[in-house]
């Protein structure tokens, strides 16, 4: 039975919603961060820390309605292997971005700062590059393995816990996921990234993702 139209913006909506606030509270807890610490390092934990838990949160909540992609790689993976209509992944990956936008936004006014500008923060080398098809690879394989296993009970707090530690061991704090990319454009703090920044990234994402699907594939044949 063909999904409902009804069905369809409820699902949309729950994309945009759940990439609004977790991109909210990335920006939100770097801004944070850097206004209770001068120290990166500390900032960097309390970045990470707020974004494990709220991803976790967001995942279990809005899953059940939309499936919680929040990230147009996984849309796309779920389209290349037929988990996901070509309509639905239409429809999700401008909410997706959207939402991004909207949340980088609320986050700079919540911190009275100017709600709509631009970040100045250059990301790209050939490390952070590398960084972003490792984070990105690893978050699609964690998902991937896990759903072929008949554990997608679990993916919430494996995803949470996979992009946690990522901000850690990655040279570009692990964003591996273009809707989130673009979003960070829109706030000049410590999470932010400058434009010309983004098309390399996304690109290396895009690269991490088919990675991923490789690594899916591999370890799950027979």
């Amino acid at each position: 039975m063909a999904e409902s139209s009804s069905t369809l913006v409820g699902k949309v909506g729950a994309e945009f919603f759940g990439t609004a606030a977790l991109v909210c509270v990335v920006v939100g807890s770097g801004v944070m961060g850097t206004n209770l610490s001068n120290d990166a390092g500390v900032a960097l934990i309390i970045n990470a820390f707020s974004t494990i838990f709220a991803l976790a949160l967001l995942i279990l909540t809005l899953g059940p309605i939309s499936g919680a992609h929040f990230n147009p790689v996984v849309s796309l993976w779920l389209l290349t292997t037929r988990q996901l209509t070509l309509r639905n992944t239409l429809a999700y990956i401008p909410a997706q971005v959207g939402g991004a936008i909207a949340g980088a936004i609320l986050a700079n006014a919540m911190f009275d700062l100017p709600a709509i500008q631009f970040s100045t923060h250059a990301r790209v080398s050939t490390g952070t590059l590398i960084g972003e098809v490792l984070a990105t690879a690893g978050l699609i394989a964690v998902i991937g393995i896990l759903g072929q296993r008949g554990q997608g009970h679990l993916i919430a707090v494996a995803v949470a816990a996979w992009v946690g530690s990522a901000y850690f061991f990655t040279s570009s704090t692990s964003f591996a996921n273009p809707a989130v990319t673009i979003g960070r454009i829109f706030s000049n703090t410590f999470a932010g990234i400058e434009g010309g920044s983004v098309l390399p990234f996304i690109g290396a994402q895009l690269v991490g993702a088919a990675l991923g699907l490789l690594i899916v594939k591999g370890v799950t044949r027979g």
